[in-house]
Parts: structure tokens; sequence; C-alpha cells
């Protein structure tokens, strides 16, 4: 795998959750702390590891990320005090985008959609699709 899909996806998740996958020093008490393990193809633990090797590709095709419950066990067990939720939460985001790119974006609502919408769900929106 190139050096520059490496970075660019350890630098997409790490903008999106604001963790650093290299802080990690493969203790497992996050694998040994997940209540939803039994349904991973990949430990959370082995999730990190893929981050920091850049095997985008066999990430991409595992589900653990999907699977993720985001109980944040992981992160209340991590010495490191790193968070592995939002590391998931940010692999998620970046395998969307790269999947299917933004949906629509604001110029596509009309102006009634627009108003009705919660303001929450606006500026949440815009956070996350206006990259």
């Amino acid at each position: 795998m190139a050096t520059s899909s490496k970075t660019r996806l350890v630098e997409e998740m790490q903008k999106q959750s604001g963790q650093d996958p290299n802080g990690c020093f493969q203790c497992a008490k996050c694998s040994a702390a997940c209540p939803v393990t039994a349904a991973m193809d990949l430990l959370p633990h082995q999730v990190i590891r893929y981050l920091q090797l850049g095997l985008e590709e066999e990430l991409a095709n595992s589900k653990t990320p999907w699977v993720c419950a985001s109980c944040f066990t992981c992160a209340a067990r991590c010495p490191r005090d790193l968070d592995l939720a939002r590391m998931m939460e940010g692999v998620r985001l970046v395998m969307l985008r790269r999947r299917e790119g933004n949906k629509f974006g604001p110029a596509d609502l009309t102006p009634e959609q627009l108003a009705k919408l919660p303001q929450q769900a606006l500026v949440s929106g815009f956070r996350k699709y206006n990259k």
C-alpha cells in the first residue's frame, strides 16, 4: 500500500475523531472489555493496528467499525486515554464519504424543508458533510 494512502486515511480519521492511533501500544484491553467482540471480524485493538499499518482496504472490508456499539468501555479501559469509539466513528465517516460522497447539500433543500429541520440537525449536517 502506498504511503500517501496510509497517511490520507489516518489524517482523515484523525480530523474526524481527534484521536491518534499511533498512541496505541497494543495492550488489547479495549478488546478484552468490548461487549460486542463476538459479532466482530476484527478485534478493536486490531482495527487500531490496521490504522497504524495503513491497511485501508482490509479495514474497508471489515464489519467491525459498523458493529461497534460506541459504549466507550474501550476508552474507559485504555491506559493511553485513547477513545477507540471516536476512532471507529471516524473510520465509518471516512469510509462513507469515500463510498458515497455527499448525498445532497443545503442548496438541494427547499426553503420549506430548511424551515422544518431542527437547528441541531442542520448544524450537524453542515459539520459532517461540508468538508
